[in-house]
């Protein structure tokens, strides 16, 4: 298959994993923001293939994994409410709130609903006049035109049963307080393929020069990001930072231009808080001024909610980069995949879910 076969291609993957150990001379530790990544790399054993002074980490680039744990329990608490249908992608119903996750609210009552795509909430909410449509809009760039697309839509048609609770969150902020931490750790990014799809990598560019590190746009295949684990390497080896696309069949510098417009049309920045991490500024996108009667948050008061998270969960650590999944004393134990303490263990995206699932996997070609 076209554009599929040859980036699995077992002779290729070896021959970069040599190179890879031709150009490191010295000890890196890289960054793969994006949690598909994480678990692409988990699954084929990419990990066990890289010579060892090559430190994978695992940053913050699952959307449901740093979504606040206020914001499940505002989405928990507008789905209690009578007349109103929920509805969201199917991994943020088994995150876990303070008490109880989405799936049991369901089952005590709740209409809440899978959806695929926030234009079929939108077809839900135009099919129920006399029911509130939330949507739970979570996500990175990838995520925010689509999102972004359907209150336009509800704005044109006037329908105004229709809101989201949105968390859209932006990756180069992030990135920018990883590298900010005391003690960080990180020298090179691989950037989400997907991501810089739609935002390009001209926004990389700043934090690369400002911090001085690498940032690779990769993709999600084993030779996509053995590729853009050479291009890391090279250049640290080189001493020089900066934006190296490794991703041309999908990623150019400005990236989707009309999809940038769609969502800064309906979107701006604003401070976003972080599950895991706390409040990173200029990090997020929420509906602006002519949309606020969409925003569900607005829409429903609930008041102020302080949420507690697990005392055992240091999902915050995995998230930046400072700790592996496996290393978390709750992993496997207290926390897995059936009684998962964060949403890392959850997501299909989530770190811990990723070394739950495939870590004592031996790599296969």
């Amino acid at each position: 298959m076209k554009y599929i076969d040859e980036y699995r291609d077992p002779a290729l993957v070896l021959r970069l994993v040599e190179e890879i150990g031709k150009r490191a001379v010295k000890c890196w530790t890289i960054m793969e923001i994006c949690g598909g990544q994480t678990h692409s790399i988990m699954r084929n054993g990419l990990d066990q293939l890289l010579p060892p002074n090559i430190r994978l980490v695992h940053g913050p680039g699952c959307p449901v994994c740093v979504t606040p744990l206020e914001t499940i329990e505002r989405a928990l608490a507008i789905a209690a409410m009578p007349g109103v249908i929920l509805t969201s992608f199917g991994d943020m119903l088994r995150v876990p709130g303070s008490q109880k996750d989405l799936f049991m609210a369901r089952s005590e009552g709740a209409d809440v609903r899978i959806v695929f795509s926030p234009l079929e909430a939108l077809q839900i909410a135009r099919d129920n006049p006399s029911k509130e449509v939330v949507f739970l809009a979570v996500g990175f760039e990838t995520t925010a035109p689509a999102n972004a697309m359907a209150v336009r839509q509800a704005a044109r048609e006037g329908l105004s049963n229709f809101s989201e609770l949105v968390s859209q969150v932006m990756v180069p902020p992030a990135m920018r307080a990883i590298l900010s931490l005391p003690g960080n750790r990180v020298q090179g990014f691989l950037a989400a393929g997907h991501v810089c799809a739609i935002m390009g990598w001209e926004e990389y560019e700043p934090v690369a020069e400002e911090f001085g590190v690498p940032v690779v746009p990769a993709g999600f295949e084993p030779v996509d990001l053995l590729d853009g684990i050479l291009k890391v390497v090279e250049m640290l080896e080189e001493g020089r930072g900066g934006v190296v696309n490794a991703y041309g069949r999908v990623v150019s510098r400005e990236g989707n231009r009309e999809a940038r417009r769609v969502m800064n049309e309906v979107f701006e920045v604003a401070d976003r808080p972080w599950r895991g991490i706390g409040v990173i500024p200029k990090s997020g996108l929420v509906l602006l001024p002519e949309y606020a009667r969409f925003d569900a948050e607005k829409r429903f008061d609930l008041g102020h909610i302080a949420p507690q998270e697990s005392p055992l969960c240091r999902s915050g650590e995995v998230l930046q980069g400072h700790l592996k999944p496996s290393d978390c004393p709750a992993f496997g134990r207290e926390c897995s995949p059936q009684t998962p303490l964060g949403a890392t263990m959850v997501s299909s995206e989530g770190a811990c879910a990723a070394y739950y699932r495939y870590h004592r996997n031996p790599f296969v070609l």
